[in-house]
């Protein structure tokens, strides 16, 4: 069985936000997000659903249209091929919990890639 904690892996990148792999096979992706403020997984809907556990921090988790302002202990469940993303509040760091079933694919990412390349939360 997989097993880590928190601080065990919290690494933060200047630049982006940083994960830590915690389990991945073809059905499910269990990962820890590190995010320093201001920082955000930009806006994609891939075929899969997404539950994410903030454990710390505040920040903003995209639902379709709607945006979920989101404290420690929140629990945000988006189903599949919905709009979602997550951004970290500008005053502080978000630290949250994201497992992802089955796990998108590459291509699917694709917006997440562009959004952080471009440096827009939503790249549409």
């Amino acid at each position: 069985m997989p097993a880590t904690d928190f601080d065990a892996e919290r690494t933060y990148d200047e630049e982006r936000f940083s994960t830590a792999p915690v389990f991945r096979n073809d059905r499910i992706k269990v990962v820890l997000g590190y995010f320093e403020p201001g920082q955000f997984i930009p806006v994609h809907a891939p075929g899969s659903d997404v539950t994410i556990y903030v454990r710390s921090g505040r920040g903003v988790v995209r639902e379709g249209d709607a945006e979920h302002d989101v404290e420690p202990d929140d629990v945000v469940v988006v189903p599949a091929d919905v709009d979602r993303g997550v951004r970290a509040a500008e005053e502080e760091r978000l630290e949250a919990l994201l497992v992802t079933a089955p796990p998108p694919t590459d291509e699917e990412h694709a917006p997440v890639r562009e959004g952080l390349q471009k440096g827009v939360f939503d790249p549409d």
